[in-house]
């Protein structure tokens, strides 16, 4: 059976210090911060993405500084150097340590508004996180290529292997090669990922099995999502397709909710926050954070608004 190694005994009294998020139960996971001279003006807290962690948002974290926005990035459970490496700990340990980080961000800052940020698997936590129980205490969220591949989208064969996989094999290992994807166009910043020794290269197909559990969580959630949200998405991602992606954001953008804003990048992959092209994306979540209002400075949402209404008049006319 594949294996959840879930948090131990909430017995312990959550802490963020300076390069450590100490949780309930706990477990120390590692912290990245970039701030702001002065009073920030807003806060990011960001959430990595599957096999990632908190080194993922270096440079759009120092950027973000720079325009006056302080940013926090930790090590999720089983990634990075958090505890656990390799090992699934399961959705809601995933939305439970989102929760009390945020709590603990709310505490020191009380008076700044607080934004969540999840790129990819830190997309569909935070998408999860949003639609489930209690709300948390943020001003907006933004996802980043949020991790929306959920079974109802992938073909029987692929669901069915990973299912078989997953319940007679969990322990094996998997790494990928032989696999042609193009997650990003910054070479030079893939072959330093290459060289990192805490990305993982060697996934369990356990740990595939709970992030396909997550993925469906998220794609079933787009009903449910609250809060005033910013959605990235490249055109060229070939880690997320497009076809999921539009199928949540169809069902998402016709509920009645808070504020919502949906980018797409015809030059972006996967990692739009390391392209070559990150620039724009990231000046884009400061525009929208200064002014959910106004049009992005790229006019990256005006062009999935035409995206969206193509893929619309497509349907209709089938």
């Amino acid at each position: 059976m594949p294996m959840i190694h879930p948090p131990g005994v909430n017995n312990n009294l959550a802490q963020l210090q300076e390069k450590t998020f100490i949780s309930d139960d706990g477990a120390h996971l590692p912290l990245r911060s970039w701030l702001p001279d002065g009073d920030p003006q807003a806060i990011i807290i960001a959430l990595h993405g599957f096999n990632d962690y908190s080194h993922f948002f270096d440079q759009p974290g120092f950027f973000l500084s720079q325009q006056g926005i302080a940013c926090f990035a930790y090590d999720q459970r089983g990634f990075g150097d958090a505890p656990g490496r390799g090992l699934w700990a399961g959705s809601s340990a995933y939305r439970e340590d989102l929760h009390t980080l945020t709590r603990l961000v709310k505490q020191r800052y009380p008076q700044q508004p607080i934004y969540l940020l999840g790129e990819s698997m830190g997309g569909a936590v935070v998408i999860t996180a949003m639609s489930q129980g209690e709300p948390l205490p943020v001003n907006g969220i933004v996802l980043v290529a949020p991790a929306l591949w959920a079974r109802s989208t992938m073909p029987w064969y692929q669901t069915s292997l990973l299912w078989t996989l997953a319940h007679t094999l969990p322990w094996l290992t998997l790494t990928g090669k032989g696999v042609s994807v193009k997650p990003s166009d910054n070479i030079e910043m893939l072959r330093a990922l290459g060289r990192d020794p805490l990305i993982i290269k060697s996934t369990r197909v356990e740990s595939i099995f709970g992030l396909s559990n997550l993925m469906d969580e998220a794609f079933e959630s787009a009903s449910r999502l609250q809060g005033n949200t910013l959605l990235l998405y490249g055109e060229k991602d070939e880690i997320i397709p497009k076809i999921p992606t539009v199928t949540f954001l169809q069902k998402w953008l016709s509920t009645d909710a808070e504020e919502k804003t949906v980018a797409f990048y015809e030059q972006g992959y996967h990692m739009l926050l390391r392209d070559l092209h990150a620039d724009k994306p990231w000046q884009d979540i400061v525009a929208w954070i200064n002014a959910r209002s106004a049009t992005l400075p790229s006019g990256a949402d005006v062009r999935a608004q035409q995206v969206l209404a193509e893929h619309a008049s497509t349907q209709n006319g089938s």
